[in-house]
């Protein structure tokens, strides 16, 4: 009698329990062997694939196996597999590739199930507990710009799969508040606002251009240039005036991100470079203690295998770095914080730093020699937004482009779309502005996600707020038509749940639930990865199944109509599932 299987979410690791016990009788004299289970391709036999017979044999051959080779291991596989609901068939092919088909009643009880219990019960579950994901972290008094986008926005996907997968994660905001800038920045408004006490956003005006002075100011001017230097030195002693000073530049600053954020809806808890400060000392006396520290023209370096320049840690002036402050910014992640797993969202082009000072730590033994045992540093590297001319993505006076004015003109050109359509004559003013933020923000961010991030990516508003092909409105636009479905069957899809079956009787109904119930894995594979375009291609393909099931099945007034708006339910439950991780806020009418 087939074992009763409930289904615990990753239906590819409920499989692999199956071959994993299979495996233990096929071979049972302690041969270890890593189960390889993969979801089967489109038009192949099965939906799961158990590729260990060929690897197997090579093990056992010649060892007085019973075996005559991989498609009897496979055989062997197929027969000793448990007994199990989930199963409809086993049959081997070829050199011993055991496919497996999934029952498809079972298939549809597990998604009733999830209709019931909720799409959290279908959380992957990761071997981490707690989690930093280091991502914006833009520098003080300069604008957010295109660049600072795709750190948001992937770093907020990657901390949204981790807070689904049961991970308590620490969002970093690691910005650039210290360092020798503030000094002309700090004496430049001692110039233009005797008075720092009344200084506000407003009349400081663009803080870019403040900046910009400051500087110009500092390259022109030896006398500022020698105030603006000791201006420093006062400010990292703790003279309150400059502390004040310091303080009210980062203020105007905080506002200004807190625009974009607000508009991206990401929630970051600042902790940037002058927090580590106070403990850059100590963690630079234990790496000497160790006898990592070498002194080298006057400054003091980590020797690195494999690297033809040291890590600089100390300057020959005395001062601190970027390195020193991102060891001591780790050292606190993992002693204080207690982080097992430290993400690092940044451009591809901070690749080697980052290769540097995480082998600084494992040659300080903070961190295991392996980089996949825990606790686990990653740096998640993302290429250039450009322009259509294939260069970096500027506005036409060469400037870069400001991530709040980028922002705006998305919503913008997506509220024009809707009111061609003539949205705002059937909606009102808050569902039209609303709709068109949804869209906008949404289209943006899409674009963005379902690259995989190493590659450079083109910034075109055309494309990525059309509503056909892979783009966030076409997505959108799916799954407001479902709900639109839903409502116009007047039924009450809540008591459906409770009292009516799903059925996957044809092919497109059932490879529809195939895809369903493949979420769970998607998101620890787009998880352990890093890499969110996988989450993106899962999404896209799910909407396409969705087309094919609905481009030939009927469902209000059809004789399946109550099993059939269970699965569209079901559809729409993860597609909003999907839109939530990548930090997009669903639409439910079009």
């Amino acid at each position: 009698m087939a074992a009763s299987q409930e289904f615990t979410g990753n239906l590819k690791r409920e499989v692999e329990k199956l071959f994993d016990a299979s495996l233990r009788l096929t071979v049972p004299d302690g041969t270890s062997v890593d189960t390889e289970v993969a979801a089967s391709l489109p038009g192949k036999p099965g939906d799961y694939q158990c590729n260990n017979a060929m690897g197997l044999w090579s093990i056992i051959k010649g060892k007085g196996t019973q075996f005559r080779g991989p498609p009897a291991v496979g055989q062997a596989i197929s027969k000793n597999l448990p007994a199990s609901e989930m199963v409809e068939t086993c049959s081997v092919a070829g050199p011993g590739f055991v496919n497996l088909v999934l029952s498809s009643k079972w298939m549809a009880k597990s998604i009733e199930k999830m209709l019931i219990d909720g799409i959290d019960t279908w959380a992957p579950t990761l071997p981490v507990k707690r989690a930093v994901v280091d991502f914006s972290s833009p520098n003080i008094a300069k604008e957010m710009h295109v660049g600072h986008l795709r750190s948001t926005i992937i770093g907020d996907t990657l901390a949204r799969m981790l807070e689904y997968s049961k991970v308590e994660v620490l969002r970093r905001n690691h910005v650039g508040d210290w360092g020798t800038q503030f000094g002309m920045l700090i004496e430049y408004l001692f110039e233009k606002f005797p008075d720092t006490e009344s200084v506000t956003e407003t009349a400081i005006g663009d803080l870019q251009s403040f900046y910009k002075e400051s500087k110009s100011k500092f390259d022109i001017d030896p006398d500022f240039k020698e105030k603006a230097q000791k201006a420093v030195v006062r400010l990292q002693g703790g003279d309150p005036i400059y502390r004040k000073a310091w303080a009210k530049i980062c203020e105007i600053s905080r506002t200004e991100f807190a625009k974009v954020y607000q508009r991206l809806k990401v929630e970051l808890e600042e902790k940037g470079e002058s927090f580590y400060n106070p403990y850059i000392a100590n963690v630079i006396g234990e790496l000497d203690s160790k006898g990592l520290i070498e002194e080298s023209e006057g400054a003091r370096v980590i020797f690195l295998e494999g690297f033809n320049i040291p890590l600089m840690v100390v300057k020959s002036d005395g001062g601190f770095n970027y390195a020193s402050t991102d060891l001591t910014a780790l050292w606190y992640r993992l002693n204080e914080e207690k982080a097992e797993w430290i993400v690092y969202v940044t451009d591809v082009g901070q690749q080697q730093h980052f290769n540097m000072f995480f082998k600084a730590a494992r040659k300080a033994g903070w961190l295991p020699d392996s980089d996949k045992t825990y606790p686990r540093v990653d740096h998640v590297g993302f290429g250039l937004v450009l322009g259509d001319d294939g260069k970096r993505f500027r506005t036409r006076s060469s400037d870069v482009v400001r991530l709040v004015d980028l922002l705006d003109e998305a919503k913008t050109r997506s509220k024009t779309a809707l009111i061609e359509r003539g949205k705002d004559k059937e909606w009102t003013p808050e569902e039209l502005d609303l709709t068109a933020e949804a869209v906008g923000y949404g289209a943006v961010k899409y674009a963005d996600l379902k690259n995989n991030r190493l590659t450079n990516y083109t910034f075109n508003f055309d494309q990525m707020l059309s509503d056909k092909g892979n783009t966030a409105v076409y997505l959108l636009y799916a799954h407001a038509r479902i709900c639109s479905i839903i409502r116009k069957s007047g039924k009450d899809i809540d008591e459906l749940k409770k009292t009516e079956k799903l059925a996957l009787d044809h092919p497109e109904e059932r490879a529809l639930g195939l895809h369903l119930l493949r979420f769970a894995e998607t998101v620890e594979e787009a998880c352990s990865n890093l890499l969110p375009n996988v989450l993106c291609h899962y999404l896209y393909d799910l909407s396409e199944r969705y087309t094919s099931f609905y481009s030939i099945h009927q469902v209000i007034g059809s004789p399946e109509e109550a099993s059939r708006l269970l699965l569209c339910e079901a559809t729409a439950v993860v597609m909003r599932k999907c839109f939530h991780l990548l930090g997009i806020t669903p639409v439910y009418k079009i």
